[in-house]
């Protein structure tokens, strides 16, 4: 009996069974693809999952091989600079393909011994009371606890579940190809810099060594979607939109990506899970989906973990859809506003000049911006003090930073009194006593995710929520 079977060995899958590991949970990754994908497909990770990162410990091997950027500019690709007073120690966006990321968080599982196995055609699942039984291609059977699946959008973990995937479909395609080009890079950046005034889906740029990207919108919406684009339907549409096709050739990688926006009805049934992708899909402006699905994962980790151990208050492993559903709907919301503003239909242009406008004022400018990078997010845990259901930002104490402090992924209760207790659940949750300045309450109880789930100074006050999240 296997504890977890993750179905998906992306970003979202190879984060969740990290986390899994780092309570000790047993984990088998399985994936469909002999090999981890050398498409690129997400360029960045925004603040919260850098912030993730950070919590982990793994944020300097991650910095090590992406670019820091300016915050500005996400929201509808509307060039603002970055908010004022941005709550966060990383107030930057980190440029990292797709490929980097899931080769760093590889190396990550593996050194958790995190057990992958590639070439794993899910095919079939069957669950009882007692666990989930997986069915592979080649006739395998795999009998674990609890399933999550991480395996996309077209995720056979949801559909052997019966949940439903409701929204609408593809209106728009966009074609994303990594080719040669003899154009000069001076010649792709004036004109992209010319054709982006007016069209927002739109780009040509290097990428690695001689290899290029590009980034153009489709003539319209194809019948068959996963079949690639032909090099010549994708010159054509340089050609139309740019005036010049940059002398493309020798293409290595054609796809075409559409934006559909759909949520799954629900992201638990039984003892199966859905994570990333495979709960939710959306049009892929502003980068959200590779961190959505990074960001699931964190929240559910640590939940499945307590449940696995035995530890988990009744209602815990349905919090994690309590949770991230509302998440993901809001980031589906987001997006079809900001498809809306790149349309280049003189209405939606008129729109996109007047939010232009109110981005002017920081407050505004701020409050999209947080939509993106998910500063925005407050899980509703009740209370009114304002950290309550947030997640905290690093703060300096007298032995380091808040974040340091979060590396064994258990929880956390951070004091300033020194007056308080976690005696009873000091298995599960660390007590540090310390007075930084930059804490600006009393005690603060930090879930293994580093949310807010109490604030305070009395300790009959603690004891429920410590009983809350962390069992009796």
């Amino acid at each position: 009996m296997i504890d977890v079977v993750v179905a998906g060995a992306g970003p979202t899958g190879l984060m969740l069974a990290a986390e899994l590991r780092l309570h000790g949970v047993g984990v088998v990754v399985l994936d469909k693809a002999a090999a981890p994908t050398d498409f690129v497909r997400a360029l960045g990770l925004h603040v919260r999952s850098i912030e993730v990162l950070d919590q982990r410990g793994l944020l300097e091997r991650f910095l090590a091989e992406g670019t820091k950027y300016p915050l500005g500019g996400f929201f509808a690709a509307i060039s603002k600079p970055a908010p004022e007073r941005l709550d966060t120690a990383h107030g930057y966006v980190l440029g990292i393909p797709q490929t980097t990321t899931e080769r760093l968080l590889a190396e990550r599982a593996a050194e958790l011994d995190v057990e992958v196995r590639r070439g794993c055609d899910l095919v079939g699942l069957d669950q009882d009371e007692d666990g989930v039984t997986a069915e592979l291609a080649d006739g395998t059977r795999l009998r674990a606890r609890y399933l999550v699946g991480c395996d996309g959008g077209r995720s056979t973990v949801r559909k052997l579940c019966g949940i439903g995937f409701p929204g609408e479909p593809s209106r728009v395609d966009t074609l994303l190809g990594e080719m040669k080009m003899t154009a000069s890079r001076e010649t792709m950046a004036a004109v992209t810099n010319e054709v982006r005034k007016t069209q927002k889906r739109f780009g040509v740029g290097p990428l690695d060594g001689e290899w290029c990207r590009v980034v153009v919108p489709a003539a319209g919406v194809a019948e068959d979607r996963s079949a690639p684009p032909t090099l010549g339907e994708l010159t054509g549409r340089l050609e139309a939109i740019a005036g010049t096709d940059f002398g493309a050739h020798s293409p290595r990688r054609l796809a075409r990506i559409g934006d559909a926006t759909r949520q799954a009805e629900r992201y638990r049934a039984g003892r199966v899970l859905l994570a990333g992708d495979a709960a939710h899909i959306h049009p892929p402006v502003g980068g959200q989906g590779l961190n959505l699905g990074l960001q699931d994962a964190f929240n559910l980790g640590w939940k499945l973990a307590a449940e696995v151990a035995g530890w988990a208050p009744a209602d815990l492993l349905d919090s994690y859809q309590d949770e991230r559903h509302p998440v993901a709907a809001a980031v589906l919301d987001n997006t079809r506003a900001q498809m809306q503003l790149m349309s280049t239909e003189p209405g939606a242009r008129a729109v996109r000049r007047l939010v232009s406008e109110l981005m002017d004022f920081d407050e505004v400018n701020r409050h999209l911006t947080e939509k993106i990078i998910a500063l925005d997010v407050r899980y509703d845990f009740g209370g009114d003090h304002d950290l309550i259901g947030r997640r905290m930002r690093d703060v300096n104490l007298e032995r380091g930073r808040l974040y340091e402090l979060t590396r064994t992924g258990r929880g956390l209760l951070l004091d300033r009194t020194g007056e308080l207790s976690v005696e009873g659940w000091d298995d599960r949750v660390d007590h540090v006593v310390d007075v930084g300045a930059d804490l600006d309450a009393p005690a603060v109880l930090l879930r293994p995710d580093g949310h807010v789930a109490w604030v305070g100074d009395d300790q009959g006050d603690l004891l429920p929520h410590l009983s809350r999240w962390f069992g009796k």
